[in-house]
């Protein structure tokens, strides 16, 4: 028995070791954070620019877009013959909705950083987001998604049960109001 406890110590690695791995460990997690970060980043960017140029398309300098052109089909079936996937009529309508529902983000040109929408926010919440007419209440969502770390899931659901509509409704008005200010909407 006692040779058999030497040779489980004999094998196990040496502190410093085992500290060297956990630092290790550590910085390719964080790697691993910043590299998703910007890559969520990145594709937000690339998504409203390709609304922006929808949109501009569609105008052709005019204020308001002709409709029942086909521009969304036929274009996503252009780009799923060079690019691939993920540029279905759906999605091409979520980019163009994204650039009208956020008109002023700022892109910046050193980076594709956009600086108005929480980086907590991939695409996903985007999509269910745009799809809130009413500004007040998208940007409700939008803040409780980033205060609350909410996943797309969650941000469903409670748009489902009708959170906002709950919240507004309710006979605690001093309640909402706080609620209101401490997430900061600027729809007041």
């Amino acid at each position: 028995m006692a040779n058999e406890i030497e040779k489980i110590k004999e094998n196990l690695p040496a502190p410093e070791l085992v500290t060297l791995a956990d630092k290790i460990v550590r910085v390719i997690e964080e790697g691993k954070q910043a590299l998703a970060i910007s890559i969520n980043e990145t594709i937000k960017a690339t998504y409203w620019k390709i609304g922006r140029h929808i949109v501009e398309f569609e105008q052709q300098g005019n204020h308001r877009a002709k409709y029942g052109t086909g521009l969304l089909t036929n274009l996503a079936k252009i780009l799923r013959t060079r690019v691939g996937r993920g540029y279905s009529h759906p999605n091409l309508n979520n980019m163009r909705k994204f650039y009208l529902m956020y008109p002023n983000f700022q892109i910046s040109e050193k980076s594709t950083s956009i600086f108005q929408i929480s980086e907590k926010l991939t695409w996903s919440h985007i999509c269910e987001l745009v799809t809130i007419e009413d500004p007040l209440e998208r940007e409700f969502y939008e803040k409780e998604c980033d205060s609350e770390g909410w996943t797309v899931d969650a941000l469903y659901r409670q748009k489902e049960r009708g959170l906002f509509m709950r919240l507004a409704m309710s006979k605690d008005k001093e309640g909402v109001q706080r609620i209101r200010l401490t997430k900061s909407c600027s729809y007041a």
